[in-house]
């Protein structure tokens, strides 16, 4: 793969490696995975036995015990073992399971047959030589749920635990959140605690996608988590990093790749996605909005400019950008949906986030470019992409009317700011049957709602999204949730699925945005 690689930028990026913070974590109580067909994916836990009680009991071949550390951790998991009974005349054999789910600890690994790779499932086997023993897990976890189980030992001798810790590490402080006033409903406030702390887990040396899978950084997930950052962490520098990663590693062309990888040295992925880009250049100004950091913006503003020429070079004589089996774009997962409209309303957010840079740096000649290019989308959309019968926007050669179209025409400020208002409600009352199936792509909807003034739908749409996945038990948000499908998974099982995920932790972003007093008086209107 050819690439374009500034070493200046990278070594820049690689300057601002963060210092991880580390606490030390035990398991809270003892529990067993029970099948429930009313319980989310139809497992729960439940408590079966005290702490002490545990530490108590010894563990023989084919016994085994699940610990409960009471909330989402990312770390490394230390074991204390030794052995009860006989002097051991057999190697002690383990086998760990991590879950962030009760599904990943009571359904069979072996089972598995999603289309990703089953090594991102979380397991371990051990052989002990020696008991007792101290042993520390080289490899990072993302779990609240441990399950280990003794396959075999000789039958001389059991094995005891001791302690079993993680030292979960982040680069978040948590010390720098402000509290939310007392004026916040309590639903709200465990939703930001549940955001903040799906944020948390995914801050790293860079913005995870998520720590479990694909512990990488894609620039899709790092725009929202960068807007949750801002108003929570305020770690600019993270985001500084990831902004000079991208842009110091990209595709032949110019173009940003998708994600970038950090070891054994920085690379950027082969993956192309249209969409994302474009969003390095949306990236870029709300990181500038945020954090006034002038010199960065100047420094990386000709990489922002790049991604706008690439992006206008993918409009046909219509100006409506090119749909063929030659590219790809993101915007959701869904097998049925079509990219075209929706990434067309991209490039016009993205123009328009653009125009804001470049008059800030006062370029002339590159203002003049995107506000034409804004202007040749914009009519191309309304022109190509609007069904003056329907008041839809269509998608594709079969004109597909979708959630995310409209969505992202809202966005996008297509249509003035009463007829966008109207489109959305629209949507709501209409609902396509194209739909949203992310909390990616749930973002953006209540983004829409609210920059089109719709709080009390907005704070509806959350309670209902969101508030859903808490009421199925979630302690960090979902990478894919479907209230109608709660085993849909893009990638054919549910075990393989991410639980947190960095594109889901933006409720944290709205409350703590769009006014407290605005959401709680929306939110009660909304009950």
């Amino acid at each position: 793969m050819q690439t374009t690689t500034n070493p200046g930028l990278v070594a820049a990026a690689e300057r601002q490696i963060p210092t991880l913070h580390t606490t030390r974590i035990e398991p809270v109580r003892l529990v067993e995975a029970v099948a429930d067909e009313s319980a989310f994916q139809g497992w729960r836990v439940r408590e079966v036995s005290s702490l002490a009680e545990w530490r108590s009991s010894a563990y023989g071949k084919g016994e085994s015990f699940a610990l409960d550390f009471g909330d989402h951790q990312v770390g490394y998991v230390s074991l204390s073992v030794r052995h009860v009974g006989s002097p051991p005349d057999a190697p002690l054999k383990l086998r760990l399971a991590f879950g962030e789910m009760p599904c990943e600890i009571a359904e069979s690994f072996a089972e598995y047959e999603g289309w990703l790779s089953s090594s991102w499932l979380q397991e371990e086997t051990l052989f002990v030589d020696v008991l007792p023993a101290e042993i520390r897990l080289p490899r990072r976890y993302s779990f609240r749920f441990l399950r280990i189980e003794v396959v075999d030992a000789s039958p001389k001798y059991k094995a005891a635990f001791d302690a079993v810790v993680c030292e979960a590490v982040s680069s978040a402080d948590r010390s720098a959140v402000e509290s939310l006033p007392p004026s916040v409903p309590d639903d709200l406030r465990r939703m930001d605690r549940v955001a903040i702390k799906t944020l948390q887990d995914c801050m790293q040396t860079v913005f995870e996608d998520g720590p479990k899978r694909d512990r990488r950084l894609w620039i899709g997930d790092l725009r929202l988590q960068a807007q949750a950052n801002y108003v929570t962490f305020r770690n600019y520098e993270l985001v500084r990093r990831c902004l000079y990663l991208f842009a110091g590693m990209r595709l032949e062309d110019g173009a940003v790749g998708a994600c970038v990888f950090e070891k054994p040295e920085p690379h950027v992925d082969d993956t192309r996605l249209y969409d994302y880009s474009l969003f390095f250049i949306a990236t870029l100004r709300d990181y500038f909005k945020a954090s006034g950091d002038r010199a960065t913006l100047e420094e990386l503003w000709p990489i922002a400019m790049e991604q706008v020429r690439i992006g206008l070079r993918r409009l046909d004589e219509r100006d409506i950008v090119r749909d063929e089996e030659s590219w790809y774009c993101f915007i959701d997962w869904h097998p049925e949906l079509n990219k075209q409209a929706p990434a067309q309303a991209v490039l016009i957010y993205c123009l328009r986030r653009g125009l804001e840079l470049a008059r800030e740096l006062g370029l002339a000649g590159d203002e003049a470019d995107i506000a034409a290019g804004i202007e040749r989308a914009t009519k191309a959309a309304l022109m190509h992409l609007r069904d003056e019968a329907s008041g839809w926007f269509v998608s594709g050669a079969g004109r597909q009317v979708s959630w995310a179209t409209q969505v992202w025409m809202a966005l996008a400020e297509v249509l003035p700011a009463a007829e966008g208002a109207a489109l959305l409600r629209k949507l709501l009352a209409e609902k396509p049957a194209v739909g949203m199936t992310t909390p990616y792509m749930h973002h953006h909807l209540v983004e829409a709602l609210f920059m089109h003034g719709m709080a009390e739908e907005a704070v509806a749409h959350m309670r209902t999204y969101w508030g859903g996945m808490l009421e199925d038990g979630a302690d960090t948000f979902w990478e894919i949730y479907n209230p109608d499908d709660k085993k849909l998974s893009p990638y054919g099982s549910n075990l393989i699925n991410s639980y947190c995920h960095a594109w889901s932790c933006t409720p944290t972003y709205f409350i703590r945005t769009y006014g407290w007093e605005k959401l709680s008086n929306a939110g009660e209107a909304a009950l």
